[in-house]
Formats: C-alpha cells, structure tokens, sequence
C-alpha cells in the first residue's frame, strides 16, 4: 500500500511539470471509457477544455486517401524525467534511460459501419522509411532515411510519427492519442482492477511481474507490469504486445458485462484520472469525441480483432540501428490491404443485413451529382473530366471551372463530399479510385471533383464487387484471446 500512496503523490506531481511518458494502455481505457459514456453524453462534453494537445496530424498531397473509417495511433512514450529514482526502479520496475522514443505504437480502426473495431501493434524496432523532416535539436532538414519507427518520434515529434506510420502502412491516421503509464496505474485502480488469465505462471524479474497460473485480478501496479514484461520468455517485445492485446480484449469484455466502467456513478471519477494521462492532437474536439464514443459503445471482444504486423525476420542488425526487425513485405500488405477495406481480420466478410438504405458502392451513378473543378491548371482538364463522368452515368453540372485560390497546382485529384452522403460518394470513389476523398460539413449534395493532373479517365460501367476474403495470418478475435467466460 505504501507504493500506492506514493503513486498518487507523483502523479500529482507528474501532472504539474506536465511530464510525458506512457504505455499503450492507459489510452484504450481510454477509449472503453468514452464508450462508456456514450450514455452519458454531457461528461464527454467536457472533455475537449482538459485534454492536452499536440499538433502531430499534418496535411499534403501525398497522405492515404479518407477510407471513411476513424484510425487512431496511440503510442506510448518513454519519458523519465523528473521520476525519482527509487520510485522507477522499486515502484515501477522501470530502469535504464530515456529513449526519447515510442517505447509502444498501436493502430486502432473504429469500422465505417460502426460495428466493429481492429487492434494492429506495430513493433517498436521496425525497420520502416522515414520521411523526410526537420530535426526536432538541430532545425535543420533532414532527407529521407531509413530506421527504427520508434526514433520517429524523438526524431521530428508527434507529426513525424504519424507520417511515418501512414507512409508505412497506407493506412490515413485520423486521430493520435499520446498516453502516460503513471495515469494508467491510477485508472486502472478507478476501475476496480482488471481480471487476467494465463495457463502458465508469468515471472518476469525486470518488469515485476509474478503472476501464478490461471485467473487473477490486477490492480494499477499489477497491470502495469503484465503490459510491460519482456522477459517473461524468448518472445521478448512480441510476447509483450500480445499480452497488451489480451488486457484490452478482456478490457473490452469487463466493459461490455456490465463491469465498473458502465458505473455512472464512477465515470467522472474515472474520466478524471484518464484525462490526466492523454494527449490528443488538435482535431479531436467536442463534436469528434462524442461521435467516437457513438462508434464505440457496441464494441466488444466478440466484434474487435488483433493482430501484430507480420515479420519476416526479428533480428536484422544494422550497423548504426544494431537489431532491428523486418517486416514480411507480403503478409504486412495484405494485412493493411485488409484494415484499409475494412475488413475483419479473423474470417470473411459478413453478410450485409435487410436494409432499405442502399449499401456501400450501390448508389447508381445516375443518382450522383457532380461539379468539376480543374485544380491542375491543365488547359481543358475540367471539360475533359466533365465529359468522362458523364458518360460513366454520373449527373455533372456540365459546367467545369478551375478551382478557386493561387495555390500551387494539385497533383492528385480529390473528390469533396458531405458526410451525410457517405454512402453515394463511394460509388464516385469506386470510378476515381486514385481520388482522395475529403470530408467537407455542409457541402450538400454535390460533390465536387477536383482534378489533379495526374487524373485518370473512370472504366465505364458499374464497379465490380471486392473479392471475398478470408482471414488474415496471425488475426484473433478479442474472444479467443480474453479469459473464458
């Protein structure tokens, strides 16, 4: 108990120096306990004044298209200034120096559909691209590179993480969510503790952790050290993250049984203590949180799948990075071509349900209105594209001009939509599958076609369907890795 006390004194104290430096975990309680308060709706309305921010989702022409899903990147850094010593080594188990670094990366996707969510950890030692930037110590500019995707962030910051990532993985982060493993002790005593489950004893003496076989309850202290382990057996940082990836999932189960994240009673509480451990970036307002906690609050284990991108070697040492882990060029495509479609991970793609409302890329394009702008300053791009949409079915204005402001040339094309047509618009994304689709509020009914120059003429006739899929290598569902009920 004395260790629990001196817990809450420092995370008091951790807060006024405003210290960062996190675990992956303390954001996914996050998101169970916005979904939890989906019900209650005006303690989220608070939340936007409280939360630290930080600039990390940048623009440019060459980010992933909008896939119509949310995509968080959660990372946890590891930072241990201002910690005292004897608490980092004697509390947290947490020796050795700061990196500077993201000690844990996770992708999380909340489905467009609204009914399912996918977990993908990234191993901190990738040996991925890293775009180009300005170092973060120097200012100076930095060309493209190659490294560890945990240096990104120590590199150029939040942004150059997020850039990375989608460089990487094609995927268009939406959201970024930087977490605080102090807070995730605190909330996870909000909680109540959180059950585990091993058919082995755990013993790892870095991290703490000593757990016996079978079921157990964690307090804050316990959890951090079950999602820290390493050294528990020679699967190292891989074992660590399916570990994570089993706390969330029985997470998620506690949360959707009715456990103590459904207490309203204890949400502001708990709110609190989450609030003190996160950092989002600017665009996650009011409005934004309250739509996530809507997508959120029917997701399950039974409907959340887990995966850990694929790895074709685990010790590649290169000289300046030492070892490094590679990724399996082909399984990692197909498991973001999977994300990316909005895919489930650990079996085919369900039947549609019976709906008067038409499904996804089913909108006849006769049905779809389109004005065209010429972005790319080509003489006669617009009456072409016009043309070309029109005779692919489309309603265009027949009326093209060039899109206004003196900016530089567009490059790629983008379709500009409102949100409340998202279902029309991806039959257009179907004909302009090079197309980035923007999100504009307001917009109505027309959507706009801003031509790129590198523009490509739509195939006539309808769309054909996605092949069906089957599960991805490596994917489990949040049941087959939560406690047995």
């Amino acid at each position: 108990m004395p260790a629990q006390r001196q817990l809450v004194r420092l995370t008091g104290s951790s807060r006024r120096r405003r210290r960062r430096w996190g675990m992956w975990a303390a954001g996914t309680l996050s998101f169970s306990v916005l979904a939890a308060s989906g019900a209650g709706w005006a303690v989220l309305n608070g939340v936007g004044s409280s939360l630290g921010r930080v600039d990390a989702i940048g623009g440019g022409p060459d980010r992933p298209a909008d896939d119509g899903a949310s995509t968080f990147l959660v990372v946890g850094t590891d930072e241990r200034d201002g910690i005292p010593e004897a608490t980092l080594k004697n509390v947290l188990h947490a020796g050795g120096e700061s990196c500077h670094c993201t000690d844990t990366m996770m992708i999380v996707q909340l489905s467009a559909d609204r009914g399912r969510a996918t977990v993908v950890s990234v191993p901190r030692d990738s040996y991925v691209d890293i775009p180009a930037h300005q170092d973060l110590v120097s200012g100076k500019q930095v060309p493209a590179s190659k490294g560890k995707i945990n240096a990104a962030y120590g590199m150029g910051g939040a942004p150059l993480a997020v850039r990375t990532v989608e460089q990487n993985t094609g995927l268009r982060i939406d959201h970024y969510i930087e977490v605080n493993f102090l807070g995730f002790v605190s909330t996870v005593d909000a909680l109540g503790g959180v059950e585990v489950c091993s058919p082995k004893p755990l013993k790892d003496d870095y991290s703490g952790l000593d757990l016996p076989a079978g079921t157990s309850r964690l307090d804050g202290a316990g959890a951090l050290r079950y999602v820290r382990a390493r050294h528990v057996d020679g699967s190292s940082d891989l074992g660590r993250m399916h570990r994570q990836q089993k706390f969330l999932a029985q997470l998620l189960r506690q949360a959707s049984s009715g456990g103590t994240l459904l207490n309203p009673a204890k949400l502001t509480g708990v709110m609190d203590t989450v609030l003190r451990s996160v950092k989002v970036d600017k665009g996650l307002g009011n409005a934004e949180l309250l739509d996530f906690a809507t997508r959120l609050k029917d997701v399950s284990a039974s409907n959340a799948d887990f995966a850990t991108v694929p790895l074709s070697s685990v010790d590649h040492p290169v000289p300046g990075w030492g070892s490094t882990v590679l990724w399996d060029e082909k399984g990692a495509k197909a498991l973001f071509e999977a994300v990316r479609a909005g895919r489930p991970l650990t079996g085919p793609a369900p039947a549609a349900a019976p709906s008067t409302a038409p499904t996804a890329g089913t909108v006849p394009p006769e049905q779809v209105r389109v004005q065209v702008l010429n972005g790319a300053g080509v003489q006669g791009l617009g009456i072409r594209v016009d043309e070309d949409l029109r005779k692919a079915g489309f309603v265009t204005t027949g009326t093209p001009s060039n899109a206004p402001g003196n900016g530089p040339a567009a490059t790629r094309t983008v379709i500009r939509y409102d949100p409340h047509w998202d279902e029309s618009v991806r039959t257009l994304a179907a004909a302009l599958p090079d197309a980035e689709l923007v999100k504009v509020p307001n917009l109505g009914a027309t959507f706009q076609v801003v031509a790129g120059s590198d523009y490509k003429s739509p195939a006539t006739g309808p769309a054909p369907a996605p092949a069906a899929a089957g599960p991805v290598a490596g994917a489990e569902s949040g049941n087959e890795i939560s406690c047995p009920a």
